[in-house]
């Protein structure tokens, strides 16, 4: 089956034993490659998962050799929330393409992303009409706090991790994103990593993991 989005697909070792899925979703300017990395460091924790790390449809603007999920080049928030919704709805097709490839539900997909792949991650988390397993962000934001929550349809529970010396989006993101979603009645756990900027790091790596192994009961 050929996917919507071209796709770094990790499988476990027998193929046959595939439980749950885990979509890795890059940041501005990288690539499905970049944050495979992740998948590799998770592989031998998580034996029955596929991880898919997909390419966005778009060059980068500022880095024509990395992808974007939505431009940037413009800062007007209504054309930004015109492209997310346009990303959206590619990655649903994208989703529902992995639930029938692996016979998987919802409720065995995790969406984790990095940077921009955290705020689609968000997004998708909550405007799906069910929910997912959970949501994993690393140094992201709630994109548009009114429209998602107009859009809400679901309750993912989510993980967000932030570094405190993140200078490309601000730590106080995490703040505000744990605040909407509070308010919205959506599980929610924080975790601030100290002396960390705008990256994953080891300690924000092994604290997701370790959430989505109690996730998937393993």
């Amino acid at each position: 089956m050929n996917l919507a989005l071209n796709t770094k697909i990790i499988e476990p070792e027998n193929k046959n034993e595939i439980d749950n899925a885990i979509i890795l979703l890059h940041g501005y300017g990288g690539d499905g490659q970049d944050i495979s990395t992740l998948a590799l460091s998770w592989k031998r924790f998580l034996t029955k998962t596929v991880f898919l790390c997909p390419d966005a449809k778009e060059s980068c603007s500022v880095n024509p050799s990395g992808f974007q999920w939505f431009d940037l080049s413009k800062d007007e928030p209504k054309y930004i929330l015109k492209e997310v919704k346009k990303t959206e709805t590619l990655l649903f097709k994208f989703i529902d393409e992995i639930k029938k490839k692996y016979n998987l539900p919802n409720s065995k997909i995790i969406i984790s992303g990095f940077s921009q792949g955290c705020m689609m991650s968000i997004n998708l988390g909550l405007v799906s009409k069910e929910n997912y397993n959970c949501v994993v962000g690393f140094s992201g934001k709630i994109i548009d706090k009114q429209d998602l929550e107009k859009r809400k349809l679901s309750n993912t529970k989510m993980l967000l991790i932030h570094g405190d010396m993140d200078d490309i989006v601000a730590p106080s993101s995490l703040l505000e994103a744990n605040d909407f979603l509070v308010r919205n009645k959506i599980e929610v756990k924080t975790k601030i990593i100290t002396a960390c900027g705008h990256h994953i790091s080891v300690e924000a790596s092994s604290y997701a993991l370790n959430y989505i192994k109690d996730n998937l009961k393993l």
